[in-house]
């Protein structure tokens, strides 16, 4: 165990840079979904869009979303445990894992639009994923601030 933890402490430019990159390919997606929805509630149901889209929400969703979120929060998870970066008596770490937990609650209501999308059952305007669709943009504003600024 201790030798991981050096090993940790001796790479942590290269995890903090593999947490970033896996972070920004998560809010990518987390951001063209939603995008994704508002083009697919114009489309009639059965079209050939509307097949061609829910082929492209799913891949999205499997082959980016989802493993950009696991390697966003395995990276983050070692950088918790590399010695003397985070200080647990400072309140900003606590709001920023409330941001990436409420991140994570929308990663979730993503997949389920999505099915419901699948599915041909979706019910929500194309306003609805315009709204949704600011929402990561807002989180991710706030996170960023708090890691840059360690505001209290």
């Amino acid at each position: 165990m201790q030798n991981f933890i050096l090993f940790l402490n001796n790479n942590y430019l290269l995890i903090k840079a593999f947490h970033v990159i896996s972070m920004v390919a998560w809010m990518a997606a987390l951001l063209y979904l939603p995008r994704l929805f508002v083009y697919h509630t114009t489309v009639k149901k059965n079209s050939e869009a509307s097949e061609m889209l829910k082929i492209m929400e799913y891949r999205l969703q499997k082959y980016i979303m989802t493993p950009a979120m696991i390697l966003t929060i395995f990276f983050g998870i070692l950088l918790i445990k590399i010695d003397g970066i985070i200080n647990w008596s400072e309140k900003w770490i606590y709001f920023k894992l409330f941001g990436v937990f409420l991140l994570l609650v929308v990663h979730h209501l993503l997949a389920i639009y999505r099915k419901k999308f699948f599915l041909d059952k979706n019910t929500n305007s194309k306003k609805f994923y315009k709204i949704i669709n600011e929402v990561p943009t807002i989180l991710l504003i706030v996170i960023i601030l708090l890691v840059y600024l360690k505001p209290f």
